[in-house]
């Protein structure tokens, strides 16, 4: 009776070991940031949500996947899902580049009007693709960060600029400085080799990467508000039965409503800590703001030659009344 008992227990694990999903969810930022928190949170609902039919393993800090291969792999069926910053993939189709486009959104409400906007045509892509966008979470602001005090353009002219997509790059061309590409894991080694001496990024990756160790000014510009993409393989996908699909949906959107929040709060916050450790907060002068201004408007037009009909579609969308 025993072994009959015993049989049937085993028989029981394996139809449960059977029946469970297994996901690795790569990111490129660190265990500590507020964006692979919320991405942490999400796994942890969906287990909730599915009594643990679903189980998503998050592996931060670039440690699966270097940041520049993570949304490769989820295209090439690699990994089941994953986070990238959906701007680094501009170079692929330039509609991925919509909320990174200077000086467009500069404000959250904004960059929420810009993200409905372009939504529909980043959707479409992203299934040509054949993945499916779970949620979708800004960063704070742009800001400008140096090594060294700028208070003119002249300032930026031949310094090395850290960047990380398309948008960036150009940017530095325009201010004439030398573009550097650089993942956001790489960055503090870079300043401490002098391989960079300044780059656009948010409040968040300023305290959450430590910048302030080596960057000793910050420029709020808020340039725009990018935005990491969680995303699913649409076959991984289609794999689960209805329930466990309602359940990563139900934890999507609560993610994405609550990063929104988080990124928000956060940014002032942020802000706070850097200038309590030690970094000099100053608003741009009138020339930088000019310069950047100008740009903004330059890139804006160069964005809608190469973004076609589609392209001028989001911004008509983001700009209607």
């Amino acid at each position: 009776m025993k072994n009959i008992v015993l049989c049937l227990s085993a028989v029981a694990f394996a139809g449960v070991a059977s029946a469970q999903t297994k996901w690795d969810l790569p990111t490129g930022y660190a265990a500590n940031s507020f964006q692979t928190q919320n991405v942490q949170q999400f796994a942890n609902e969906v287990d909730q949500l599915t009594g643990g039919k679903l189980k998503i393993t998050l592996h931060p800090g670039a440690s699966l996947y270097k940041a520049n291969e993570i949304k490769r792999a989820v295209q090439t069926g690699q990994v089941p899902v994953a986070e990238f910053i959906l701007s680094g993939a501009a170079n692929e189709n330039p509609l991925f580049g919509a909320d990174s486009i200077p000086f467009l959104a500069t404000s959250y409400p904004a960059a929420r009007r810009l993200y409905e906007a372009a939504k529909p045509a980043q959707d479409k892509l992203l299934a040509s693709q054949g993945m499916k966008l779970l949620f979708s979470v800004p960063w704070p602001g742009q800001s400008l960060y140096s090594i060294k005090a700028v208070n003119t353009p002249a300032d930026l002219v031949g310094t090395k600029m850290r960047t990380y997509n398309p948008a960036t790059a150009r940017i530095a061309q325009l201010l004439k400085a030398q573009p550097v590409t650089i993942q956001l894991a790489e960055l503090g080694q870079a300043l401490a080799t002098g391989g960079v001496q300044n780059f656009l990024t948010s409040s968040a990756s300023g305290v959450e990467s430590k910048l302030y160790e080596q960057v000793k000014y910050l420029y709020p510009v808020n340039a725009w508000l990018p935005r990491n993409a969680t995303v699913v393989s649409q076959k991984a996908f289609d794999a689960l039965d209805k329930p466990t699909q309602d359940a990563v949906l139900k934890a999507a959107a609560a993610a994405e409503v609550r990063g929104w929040a988080t990124s928000e709060k956060a940014d002032g916050e942020y802000i706070k800590e850097l200038a309590a450790k030690g970094m000099t907060i100053a608003a741009p002068s009138d020339s930088i703001k000019a310069a950047l201004a100008a740009i903004g408007e330059t890139m804006t037009a160069e964005w809608l030659k190469t973004a076609g009909p589609e392209g001028q579609a989001v911004i008509d969308a983001y700009r209607k009344p």
